[in-house]
């Protein structure tokens, strides 16, 4: 065992922890080259103006409104590795650890506001340029903007479940008790953090860690409290699979906004419309997974992009 795995985990354990890790660790690549500007815009703008095309989002979505990314030049992996749902759920240290930054972070996270990314995909799937929208963030900055309906792939920030018992908790309440509980401690410990990170949590130092009061689940008395989001080395719940397979055979294409794919729960979509010769654009501000899967690669910052594509559309609505 090396230092990241807690020596009370099983074999069994121990192994999808590792996985977990690797999934983490992993570097996407250059595997195809962008396009020219001009040529991926266009590609990708046709696609939209045909309709029914299917758009996943990742962390890239979110920066212009203050969340880091994962993998990007200044994504959070680079200071910081997010906690396996083995050591959450086996490992009571690594819950409190989560807590103690998870309370400091989302208070901080709950204040974001939707920026023009948001906007413009929701005005999209009103229109119908979009057949649906999938979000492997977990910020609810989609929902926010108006978009509707949205799978939240990797779950949602805004809902904590007790793995005792299964109960579930507006993460608006739970904060008010953990207020209740560590008087002062979010005010002060945000103040002594270094940075907000994508899931919600901040990074402190030990000596914070330690301060922190956990409450319990209102319905059992279990400190097994989660955030009702996916993990890494967690599945995607089975009925989300089903929503997103539906969705995806609906779909005449598919377009990639602000995500590395690096996570098989969102490359397999990709994986899918390739296989069925269904085109595929990808916007993003570094390497895709995805990119050698498609037709149009711009590879950019993303609220810009989406602005352009907006005026093109308009121009060609009003031609």
């Amino acid at each position: 065992m090396d230092e990241t795995t807690p020596a009370a985990f099983t074999r069994p354990v121990e192994n999808a922890h590792r996985a977990a890790l690797r999934s983490i660790a992993r570097v996407v690549e250059d595997t195809a080259e962008p396009q020219p500007e001009e040529i991926a815009r266009e590609g990708i703008r046709r696609m939209l103006e045909r309709g029914d095309v299917l758009a996943v989002t990742g962390a890239g979505v979110s920066t212009d409104s203050g969340i880091p990314d994962y993998r990007g030049p200044q994504g959070s992996l680079h200071r910081h590795r997010p906690m396996t749902y083995q050591e959450f759920q086996h490992d009571s240290s690594s819950r409190r650890r989560y807590w103690a930054r998870g309370f400091v972070g989302w208070r901080q996270m709950h204040r974001a506001e939707p920026n023009e990314a948001h906007r413009l995909l929701a005005e999209w799937q009103s229109e119908g340029l979009l057949s649906g929208l999938i979000t492997q963030n977990v910020d609810g900055l989609h929902r926010a903007a108006g978009a509707d309906p949205v799978i939240h792939l990797h779950g949602d920030m805004d809902s904590v479940i007790c793995l005792n018992c299964g109960s579930r908790e507006v993460r608006s309440s739970l904060d008010a008790r953990l207020q209740e509980a560590n008087p002062g401690y979010a005010e002060a410990a945000f103040a002594a953090a270094e940075n907000i990170n994508p899931d919600g949590d901040v990074t402190l130092d030990q000596s914070w860690v330690e301060k922190f009061h956990m409450v319990t689940c209102l319905v059992c008395g279990s400190e097994k409290l989660k955030p009702d989001v996916v993990y890494f080395g967690e599945s995607v719940p089975a009925e989300r699979k089903a929503a997103v397979d539906e969705l995806v055979a609906a779909s005449s294409a598919l377009l990639v906004v602000g995500s590395s794919m690096a996570v098989m729960s969102g490359f397999k979509i990709a994986l899918t419309m390739h296989q069925s010769s269904r085109p595929i654009g990808v916007i993003n501000g570094g390497p895709s997974r995805a990119d050698p899967k498609a037709d149009w690669r711009w590879r950019t910052r993303i609220t810009p992009a989406l602005q352009s594509l907006n005026t093109l559309l308009g121009d060609q609505t009003h031609q």
